[in-house]
């Protein structure tokens, strides 16, 4: 494992994985025995979804990697898919965490950090999942494309563009709906982050074949099931009331989460006002209510 610190809390390393090394973020202090917790990014994200985090835990040291076919370890190759995060995520607890932490995963992370709780049980102490990780709710019989369509809309089809400049990149993003009110230097460093290649032919970091693998686990996933079904750590789900585009139709329906907590005891819901799916965490009041949850998940560690 190699390691690169800068000079405030944010440091890399690089964890070695399946075919590769998987890119991973730190912040925070590296005293024995600061509490410590693991930070899993949404489907078309990277680590740079979680400096609000950061900034809202100082005292907690934030581990936060770069999924398989996302920003700089998008070069590992596939399969992709929740046991294959969980693997890998439980490498890059093996490599800089020696015991069991509180897992934080937003989106897609959500899922992948509940198959990581019920494969690697002695990694995990509990959950925080942030707008994810209950199965979607899609119709029967539709297409993994037309969920990747459905659920994901433009986040998904701008995989597979290109952009002449980083500012135009900027520009797309500053349009996005939910970031028109909350755009900021984190969010910018987010956006920059996310390219790779040179100009005039940039592209976003994310592997469209990785982003559909996962997406299809997202509500018929067998890992995803079983480990709902075996579910033992104490979990906290935090809802968004606002979509991917910032519109009242949210990720999840009202209601349907408490559904799944009225069958699952080790599982409550929580909602933060006036948050979308991404500013829930790439925003300061939502990943102050994020942090809430951290800070109450590591007082019962």
């Amino acid at each position: 494992m190699t390691q690169t610190a800068s000079k405030d809390t944010y440091r890399t390393a690089n964890v070695p994985v399946r075919g590769g090394t998987l890119h991973t973020a730190i912040w925070g202090p590296d005293d024995p025995g600061t509490p410590t917790i693991l930070a899993v990014h949404g489907v078309t994200a990277s680590h740079k979804a979680w400096p609000y985090l950061a900034e809202a835990l100082p005292e907690v040291r934030i581990i936060a990697p770069d999924l398989r076919g996302r920003g700089r370890s998008n070069s590992l190759p596939a399969p992709y898919g929740m046991p294959s995060h969980a693997e890998d995520l439980a490498a890059v607890l093996e490599a800089l965490a020696p015991g069991p932490v509180v897992v934080v995963g937003h989106s897609m992370g959500a899922f992948a950090s509940l198959v990581l709780a019920n494969l690697f049980p002695e990694r995990v102490s509990s959950l925080v999942l942030v707008d994810g990780g209950l199965p979607l709710q899609v119709p029967a019989g539709i297409s993994d494309a037309e969920v990747i369509s459905s659920v994901l809309g433009p986040a998904a089809e701008r995989l597979n563009a290109t952009f002449p400049s980083r500012e135009v990149y900027r520009s797309f993003w500053r349009q996005h709906p939910a970031f028109s009110a909350d755009w900021g230097p984190l969010v910018e460093a987010y956006v920059d982050y996310d390219l790779t290649g040179e100009e005039p032919e940039l592209r976003p970091a994310t592997r469209y074949q990785a982003m559909a693998e996962d997406t299809a686990e997202l509500h018929r996933g067998a890992s995803l099931l079983k480990a709902l079904d075996e579910l033992a750590v104490d979990t906290v789900v935090l809802r968004a009331p606002r979509g991917l585009l910032n519109e009242p139709a949210a990720l999840y329906a009202p209601g349907y989460l408490d559904e799944w907590a009225a069958k699952l005891l080790s599982l409550r819901v929580r909602e933060v006002p006036d948050v979308n799916h991404y500013t829930i965490v790439m925003g300061s009041p939502g990943a102050a209510a994020v942090a809430e949850s951290v800070r109450e998940a590591l007082r019962t560690q």
